[in-house]
């Protein structure tokens, strides 16, 4: 499918600067562009690479100025990386979506399936489950008994859902993630061993949220682990029982979650966070990379390290940390002097 850079630019309500009529038929990274290709400029860093690419279209920022010729077309918008995510959505929606029931996958008799479904081969549906209208279950797909899927929910390849759980409209779950499996519950008896405790609750996964590849979301000992509307997790997060996490918060990939712990709305983990158990995070905090978290954080908080601490703390804690040998040898020298001097003083 080919698209003239005027099109695009009709399509973004944006504004060109170059020829109208190019045309590109693919998308490509800026410092990796080829022709008949568009890419973006969003991040400052990668500003070098628009004097070089060679995509015929780059979506700028309305801000930006350009320091000598450039050879691409551009199209100004109020966001290019919001502008380059509506074509991708728009390429996307183009494609044939798939439709229907495939062979050798298995429905129980007492489900309800919506309409307009797609049910690849080997997926099945348990006993009184129920699926939405305009959903894709993909091969291999498992759903235990009483689960319930809202609307226009995509389960991809290998997905997991145990019973008793609640997927809302609009979630995306990616393959191989695990949604209701046990928490982590053992009661330590006298003789070392442990005795397994039943989680009786469930997972509830409220609308729009996206869940990434070999993520695990367990249920609760009794109530529900709850994931809030709005909320994107990463490929390869742990979220233990009885957690709950607000609207719109997003987790980068290796984050672990605690049991019982409850996380505020529009919060935004780094990769590899760890947080303890029966803590409760405010709203709108920043966790940086690797940081571990051991007690509870107020809204709005930036914080990074392990164990964690306020971000400025931890930058100028990071100058000092890569000082300390140059330090150590002052106060070693400063050590001599001192004992040189009160030698000389003796």
């Amino acid at each position: 499918m080919e698209f003239s850079a005027k099109q695009i630019a009709d399509f973004l309500k944006g504004e060109i600067v170059g020829n109208p009529d190019v045309i590109v038929n693919n998308f490509a990274k800026i410092e990796e562009g080829t022709p008949k290709t568009l890419t973006f400029l969003s991040n400052p860093k990668y500003t070098p690479y628009i004097y070089k690419t060679k995509s015929d279209i780059v979506l700028v920022n309305n801000s930006f100025r350009p320091e000598k010729k450039i050879g691409a077309t551009l199209i100004r918008v109020p966001d290019a990386y919001e502008a380059f995510a509506q074509l991708l959505e728009l390429v996307e929606k183009t494609k044939a979506q798939k439709r229907g029931v495939e062979t050798m996958s298995y429905i129980a008799s007492s489900a309800k399936i919506g309409e307009n479904i797609y049910l690849g081969a080997f997926a099945y549906i348990s006993e009184k489950s129920i699926v939405g209208d305009n959903c894709k279950i993909y091969p291999h797909v498992f759903i235990d008994e009483n689960v319930i899927i809202g609307n226009k929910v995509t389960l991809f390849s290998g997905v997991k859902i145990y019973a008793g759980c609640k997927i809302g409209d609009n979630v995306i779950i990616h393959s191989n993630a695990v949604i209701g499996s046990d928490g982590f519950g053992f009661a330590p008896q006298e003789d070392g061993s442990y005795h397994k405790i039943p989680q009786l609750g469930n997972v509830v996964i409220e609308k729009d949220v996206e869940i990434g590849a070999n993520t695990t979301i367990d249920r609760a000992v009794m109530g529900s682990t709850i994931i809030h509307e709005g909320v994107k997790l990463d490929n390869l997060i742990q979220i233990a029982h009885n957690v709950e996490i607000g609207k719109h918060t997003v987790m980068a990939s290796q984050t672990g979650i605690s049991g019982s712990t409850k996380i505020g709305e529009k919060c935004v983990f780094g990769g590899q966070v760890g947080l303890a158990g029966h803590l409760k995070i405010g709203d709108n905090v920043k966790l940086g990379a690797q940081s571990g978290i051991m007690s509870n954080i107020k809204d709005g908080a930036e914080i990074i390290g392990s164990p964690a601490i306020p971000i400025k703390n931890f930058y100028k804690s990071s100058v000092i940390f890569r000082k300390l040998p140059e330090l150590d040898k002052q106060i070693s020298q400063l050590e001599k002097e001192l004992e040189r001097l009160k030698n000389k003083n003796l």
